[in-house]
């Protein structure tokens, strides 16, 4: 169940003192401008840290950020997804329940949500407010990746603070991934190939990066041996029917260039 305006409104300026004074005392930083051309929406209810139901009943998926997955059907939540989900509840609050919506360049995703970035009141990014707070992991699949920089400049800004998710390590190592979902990997390039006109990376023997042909032949340039972070929804190809039993198990399709960042010169 999400957070609902009324039990919002009521609780804010509790949850909203416990932020400012004991969450992660971080600096306020200004990312990720409010454009023109942004349609003010009101917001029914904050279903987890990157998703909004609206009083017309849409649902809005934010652009630019993954947070940590709300437990459901007697899963639990993962570390910080309640966290995430008071904050940015907390955030619609302060913007009196109204928030802007710029649609993103594709603007529904395969669930039927709507994809836009999401502004407050103040005119502050809230996914670059969350990733400012280490409340989610910056993500970017074209073409909505318009806000790329300056979302990356807000999880920066956390990450090089320690703070929220960058408390502990988030990466994992290729060789350690045991489970499908969303994550953050590190290892070395052990193999470059192409494959139907992409360009597969294999990560340290053990995952596959899938790159598409829309990203820049530049961007996997010079990368043979070299150590890099990867992120996205890595897929588990021994439950796919068909599989090769010769192919690696994990395999992560890149949903943009910047999702791929080299490590070391």
């Amino acid at each position: 169940m999400g957070v609902g305006l009324p039990t919002l409104l009521k609780k804010a300026p509790l949850v909203g003192a416990f932020f400012m004074a004991a969450i992660w005392q971080a600096p306020v930083l200004a990312f990720c401008p409010v454009p023109s051309g942004q349609k003010m929406v009101t917001v029914r209810h904050v279903v987890d840290g990157d998703t909004l139901r609206l009083v017309d009943g849409r649902s809005v998926r934010l652009i630019g950020i993954n947070t940590p997955e709300i437990g459901r059907k007697g899963k639990r939540s993962e570390a910080l997804a309640e966290t995430a989900r008071r904050r940015l509840a907390v955030l619609v609050r302060e913007s009196g329940g109204r928030v802007g919506l710029v649609a993103g360049r594709e603007s529904r995703d395969k669930y039927g949500r709507t994809l836009a970035h999401v502004y407050g009141r103040s005119g502050d990014n809230l996914a670059a407010r969350l990733l400012g707070e280490g409340l989610g992991y910056r993500v970017a699949v074209a073409p909505n990746n318009r806000l790329v920089a300056c979302q990356r400049r807000a999880e920066q800004a956390a990450r090089h603070a320690g703070i929220g998710l960058w408390r502990k390590p988030s990466l994992v190592a290729a060789r350690d991934l045991r489970r499908s979902g969303f994550a953050v990997v590190s290892g070395k390039v052990s193999a470059i190939r192409r494959h139907r006109g992409a360009i597969r990376l294999e990560i340290d023997h053990s995952l596959v990066v899938s790159v598409p042909r829309s990203v820049p032949l530049s961007v996997t340039a010079g990368l043979m041996g070299k150590r890099v972070e990867v992120r996205g929804w890595v897929l588990d190809r021994s439950r796919t029917r068909g599989s090769s039993a010769r192919g690696k198990r994990w395999l992560l399709p890149l949903g943009d260039a910047s999702m791929l960042e080299r490590l070391d010169s």
